[in-house]
């Protein structure tokens, strides 16, 4: 039959080899095709399951059949969990561009489940790479058609032919084992009409000339994917190098507000402070206390753009409250301000109808103004360790803070002299690689980034998990910042403030 097409000049026949009909048995017990012939009559091929004969017969019928009809039955054990779904799907990648280019409706119905399903051609996801060359071979044009997409072990690029798929990944071709074809970032299909099909099976190509043809043609394009995933690749780390800064810049906003602020100042007060809110009292330089914490960054943008608020950044009801700052040494029978943030579940502050209430849990300090936003506690004349907590309600919702640790001492060591600390907002960082350098990371005083060298063989290993990733530059961010924060202490107390710094920014790291 195939021979018989071919000479009459017969292109682009589905099923042209009969693998399909010849593998009913995998299906069922016995096969029948019913079908019109040329003299208007109908016949039917009988073929069973062990019998390779086959007979046709004329099958007497009222009227004239139109088109074929194929019935398998009675079907084996194991395809009765075969459903009309995973039919659909099969038929959906298989026939994807044939189903495109003819317009021809298939239809599945599956009467043991009661449901009908059109076959509709496989959409790909990602970005559909439209600037790409049409590789010409002197056999014919290749059609290519990729999709851009985020890295997935399940993307490939299927080999078709004709529309009919021939591969599910080209890279099992040992030409196309390489990248960009394994790269698992793009979907799509490559469709070359003019390949070779080895008979008896739908997943060979026969290596001629056609077929080097073909590979010479792809070549085209090689390097037209490899650079595109390259910038793709390059976008991306840049992305996940600043959602990685904003993290740890979070982190670190967080934890300060839990630290002492004048202990730890590397932020710009003077740019990011707000007018107090009501009740609350200014702190040394006029400002409202860690003023310049509270203020989320695209708030204080839109402020010094000179914009409004968008509807989103006002704060919404009550959700938590905290004491800022949740850790402090004080000298005894010395006096020290503390404020409560109320925040909504967006973590944005609340200032609207709050009402505060101030209590020293442990401890025997004397609070004045226990029932504003900003209380200021006095301390006991001996040592000792006092628990600050402050209960904030807005109408029926109460909250209440974990309790702040005050250690009262009667001696304090000064990290740094009255306004020797370096007053500057929270910095970035870049990469730079530098492999035969024994440094991890540092300052760069003028630009105001942390290098982080990543060619380093801890950079390295941390670099095999997002996580992992995260907590490394968090911590070289800490050992930069205690280093500027605390120019001049002895090894010990540099290492005891990274602790301390490195705990607190560590459980706000998600």
């Amino acid at each position: 039959m195939k021979r018989n097409l071919k000479a009459q000049g017969i292109d682009g026949i589905q099923g042209e080899f009969g693998i399909g009909l010849l593998s009913f048995w995998t299906v069922g017990e016995e096969l029948i095709l019913v079908s019109p012939g040329a003299d208007g009559k109908t016949y039917q091929m009988r073929m069973r399951k062990g019998d390779p004969r086959y007979t046709v017969t004329q099958r007497r019928t009222l009227l004239p059949a139109a088109g074929a009809e194929l019935t398998i039955a009675p079907l084996l054990p194991g395809i009765r969990h075969f459903s009309g779904e995973k039919i659909q799907w099969y038929l959906a990648s298989e026939l994807r561009d044939r189903i495109r280019n003819t317009g021809v409706t298939i239809e599945v119905v599956d009467r043991q489940a009661r449901k009908h399903f059109k076959v509709e051609p496989r959409q790909f996801s990602g970005r559909l790479l439209h600037d790409l060359a049409t590789p010409e071979t002197k056999f014919g044009r290749i059609y290519v058609e990729v999709y851009l997409a985020e890295a997935n072990p399940e993307n490939h690029i299927e080999l078709h032919r004709h529309g009919t798929r021939v591969l599910a990944d080209i890279a099992t071709l040992e030409s196309f084992n390489k990248l960009p074809w394994t790269s698992r970032l793009m979907q799509g299909i490559v469709d070359a009409e003019f390949l070779n099909l080895t008979p008896g099976t739908r997943s060979g190509i026969v290596q001629d000339e056609r077929f080097a043809a073909f590979v010479q043609g792809m070549r085209q394009i090689d390097t037209q994917l490899t650079a595109l995933i390259e910038a793709q690749k390059k976008a991306e780390e840049e992305q996940a190098s600043q959602q990685m800064l904003r993290t740890i810049q979070r982190a670190f906003r967080e934890a300060l507000l839990t630290l002492p602020a004048e202990e730890y100042d590397w932020f710009d007060v003077q740019k990011r402070s707000l007018r107090p809110t009501t009740g609350s009292a200014p702190g040394p330089s006029g400002n409202s206390i860690s003023d310049a914490l509270l203020v989320p960054d695209d708030v204080a943008a839109a402020k010094e753009r000179g914009g409004q608020r968008a509807f989103f950044d006002f704060a919404g009801p009550l959700y938590s409250v905290r004491v800022i700052p949740g850790s402090c040494q004080m000298a005894v029978s010395t006096s020290k301000t503390f404020r409560a943030l109320a925040r909504d579940r967006a973590r944005r502050t609340v200032e609207q109808a709050v009402q505060f209430e101030w209590r020293i849990v442990e401890g025997a300090g004397q609070l004045e103004n226990a029932a504003a936003e900003i209380v200021t506690l006095r301390a006991s004349p001996e040592p000792e360790l006092c628990r600050l907590q402050v209960t904030a309600r807005q109408g029926d919702t109460e909250c209440q803070s974990a309790a702040a640790l005050i250690t009262v001492t009667d001696s304090l060591v000064r990290a740094t002299e009255p306004g020797s600390r370096l007053v500057r907002g929270l910095p970035g960082f870049t990469f730079n690689r530098a492999p035969n350098e024994p440094w991890r990371s540092h300052f760069d005083v003028e630009k105001n980034l942390i290098v982080v060298n990543s060619a380093h063989r801890d950079f390295v290993y941390a670099s095999r998990g997002r996580a992992l990733k995260l907590r490394y530059i968090a911590r070289l961010f800490a050992k930069e910042m205690v280093c500027r924060n605390f120019p001049g202490l002895p090894a010990d107390q540099l290492l005891e403030r990274m602790v301390e710094l490195s705990l607190y920014t560590e459980d706000n790291l998600t």
